[in-house]
């Protein structure tokens, strides 16, 4: 087992101490930080969003803040403000929750477009521009916002400009019988969050994360990648297909869960897996179509059956 393997290892077994069940929402969450992407957690209340995005920042020797998204929450909330010094006579900055290292954005869709769009910069280019000024943010960055899809009123759809900053969007999905009985019948044994210890510091993430830089993708396996995102250009289903950030998302994706899987190789199977994760929050469906009913999940039937149409390598 190589130095990273026993890293990655090491992070998700530690992770599972508080999230029990669901390895692969641990995978994917744990495979976003690697590629420096940010995750999308979309499900229903009591399911563990906030919860897995809390034992992954405490996992990590790293800052961590968490700002909950509310109607009337401004964007000098989230990025800092500049101040009057009185005594030294001079405008001071003084950075936001914005300036960590793990960002839970909870709730996301509970406040204003205006204030959505003040995470924009920071997590397209990894800093926030404040009164002419810019500012760097620390690395590794990463923000991992939760949503409701079920409640309307008093909130605010990310709009498609926000939607392609995420790099995947999730869910994570109710436990099966036998896991549930488990959690409510030694829940007393579990973990909490808060009692996790880091297990990587933020250098060995950064190193990790050159490492999925290191990752081959044969040249096939570029052209399958490639034949995916064209075919979702030109399906009468959807209005909107793959933009070239939506297909270099899937690649550095593609590497990072090949790297979580222990291979220093991309395979076939992790574009396939990984395909409607990233794709189908950047996708519209076509408002011609007869829907089965959530526009997401619409979404993600149609590219499973765009990734079954195009073949794969040999």
């Amino acid at each position: 087992m190589s130095a990273a393997d026993q890293k990655i290892r090491t992070l998700q077994e530690n992770i599972e101490q508080v999230i029990r069940g669901k390895p692969e929402a641990v995978r994917l969450t744990i495979t976003t930080l690697l590629a420096r992407g940010h995750l999308l957690i979309e499900d229903v209340p009591g399911i563990g969003k906030t919860t897995l995005a809390h034992s992954l920042a405490r996992s990590l020797d790293c800052g961590f803040r968490r700002i909950q998204f509310t109607s009337d929450l401004l964007p000098s909330d989230i990025l800092g403000v500049t101040i009057y010094n009185q005594p030294s006579q001079a405008f001071e900055f003084k950075a936001g929750p914005i300036f960590a290292n793990i960002i839970l954005a909870d709730e996301i869709n509970r406040t204003t477009p205006k204030t959505q769009s003040s995470l924009l910069e920071a997590m397209n280019d990894g800093q926030v521009s404040v009164d002419s000024h810019t500012y760097p943010l620390p690395k590794p960055f990463m923000v991992i916002a939760t949503q409701n899809p079920l409640e309307y009123h008093g909130t605010y759809p990310l709009p498609e400009s926000q939607l392609d900053r995420f790099m995947m969007r999730i869910r994570i999905g109710y436990p099966d019988a036998s896991d549930e009985k488990v959690i409510l019948t030694t829940q007393h044994l579990f973990h909490s969050a808060g009692d996790l210890k880091p297990v990587l510091t933020a250098a060995e993430v950064l190193d990790l994360q050159n490492e999925v830089d290191r990752v081959r993708m044969d040249e096939g396996l570029v052209d399958y990648l490639l034949a995916l995102t064209r075919a979702t250009r030109t399906s009468e289903l959807l209005e909107l297909g793959i933009s070239p950030r939506g297909a270099i998302a899937l690649h550095k994706a593609a590497q990072a869960y090949a790297l979580v899987d222990g291979r220093t190789f991309c395979i076939p199977d992790d574009i396939k897996r990984l395909a409607p994760l990233v794709f189908a929050h950047r996708v519209i469906v076509n408002a011609r179509i007869d829907t089965f009913g959530d526009r997401g999940e619409d979404a993600e039937r149609i590219l499973e059956e765009l990734v079954n149409q195009v073949p794969v390598p040999i």
